[in-house]
């Protein structure tokens, strides 16, 4: 221990200005290679996820960028035209999440209505931890509406329970049967950037059904069409929909196949994990060299206690455990900071009452966040090994006798 604390205080820190600029290139090395781990597994969980769209026949509805949408012209009954139109020629998916309700909870949140159709929950495939799947086959106004909710809601609203309250899209009042409830951290991938998502512990879906949408106002309407999703189609079918849209709606929609959404994506995100990687790496090449030579000056500076022990029993096996030990409390602190930063960003979003982002975990942190340290783990490794073991050979380099004592 005393000679641990000689080399960590005497050597290793003794340039301390060179050592603190080490520690903060370190951090930032670790923070960019988490930040960019749990992206890409982010991004695989994604691509896993909507694979089941990515199939001919399948085409994915957006607003062009580059038109000029009015959306104040826009009527109920030119709306309720394209949708007749759509229950007449096509089978589509149809999810509209995010129209925020008050709904009494004991965590407080706001909570998320998300409308979803038969076809589109046949595509989500959500997996319950309490109760059954949803059922289409209601009246609306006339039956209650089954529903499901989040993991978040299932204390206060059981598998069972009756609550009624003001739909936010008809604007009538609605009494809801909880029917299933979420599993934890049930999440939907964004179509057009797989590494984006939403969860669901605070959401409440409902069924949706043709009786629905036409009693629906022009919210649901519209963005229900901004992401909606054509089935066993075509190119030309998917052409005479968009005429249909423009000439009712005057909105210009593009239906692109996931593929071509994934192509999209990829464009833009290999190129930014390149400047990532590029500038993490750049940053572990300068730190083993800092680290490298910091060590060796300090050693040089300190020549003569460093033979000195030499002399009385340290060996380089032994000076190699140092070396270990020292850096492995360095990463260790290191990724400690990095594990709290993440545990307070995940804690913030129950602090801001975000529910799109709250999620459960160890100690706040999901599965991708632990994923992710375990990789920026192994990358440390990789990195004190390789400074250890470089300067072990540099230091059996420095001719050291009892000349250097006198």
């Amino acid at each position: 221990m005393r000679i641990l604390r000689f080399f960590i205080i005497r050597i290793l820190l003794k340039r301390w200005i060179l050592v603190l600029g080490m520690i903060i290139l370190l951090f930032l090395a670790n923070y960019l290679s988490f930040t960019t781990a749990r992206s890409v597994i982010s991004t695989f969980q994604g691509y896993q996820e909507i694979e089941t769209l990515n199939q001919e026949g399948t085409f994915i509805a957006n607003l062009d960028p580059n038109s000029e949408a009015d959306f104040t012209k826009i009527e109920i009954d030119d709306t309720q035209k394209v949708y007749e139109y759509l229950n007449n020629n096509y089978t589509y998916a149809l999810q509209v999440d995010g129209f925020v309700t008050s709904l009494h909870n004991k965590h407080k949140m706001e909570v998320p209505f998300n409308y979803i159709n038969e076809e589109a929950y046949k595509i989500n495939q959500f997996r319950l931890s309490q109760g059954n799947q949803l059922n289409f086959n209601y009246k609306f106004n006339k039956e209650e509406i089954p529903v499901l909710v989040g993991a978040g809601l299932a204390t206060t609203y059981p598998v069972g329970s009756n609550f009624e309250i003001t739909d936010p899209v008809t604007q009538q009042l609605v009494n809801l049967k909880v029917q299933g409830v979420l599993k934890e951290n049930t999440h939907r991938s964004n179509f057009y950037a797989p590494n984006s998502k939403n969860y669901f512990n605070f959401s409440i879906f409902l069924p949706v059904n043709e009786e629905f949408i036409q009693s629906a106002g022009l919210d649901l309407h519209v963005n229900g069409l901004m992401d909606i999703v054509l089935l066993d189609s075509s190119k030309e079918k998917a052409m005479n929909l968009k005429e249909h849209i423009q000439e009712n709606l005057g909105l210009e929609f593009n239906f692109f196949n996931q593929q071509e959404n994934f192509n999209y994506f990829e464009d833009y995100y290999v190129n930014s994990l390149k400047i990532i990687c590029t500038i993490t790496f750049i940053l572990l090449i300068i730190i083993v060299c800092l680290a490298i030579w910091n060590t060796l000056v300090s050693i040089r500076l300190m020549i003569k206690d460093f033979t000195i022990n030499l002399l009385v029993g340290l060996s380089y096996s032994k000076l190699r455990v140092i070396f270990y030990s020292y850096f492995g409390i360095l990463f260790s602190i290191i990724l400690a900071i990095l594990f709290a930063i993440t545990a307070f960003n995940r804690y913030g979003f129950w602090l801001n009452k975000d529910s799109t982002f709250a999620t459960y975990g160890i100690f706040g942190l999901i599965s991708m966040d632990w994923m992710a340290l375990l990789i920026v783990l192994f990358i440390d490794f990789i990195i004190g090994f390789t400074i250890v073991e470089l300067t072990i050979r540099k230091i059996k380099s420095i001719p050291i006798s009892v000349g250097v004592l006198q």
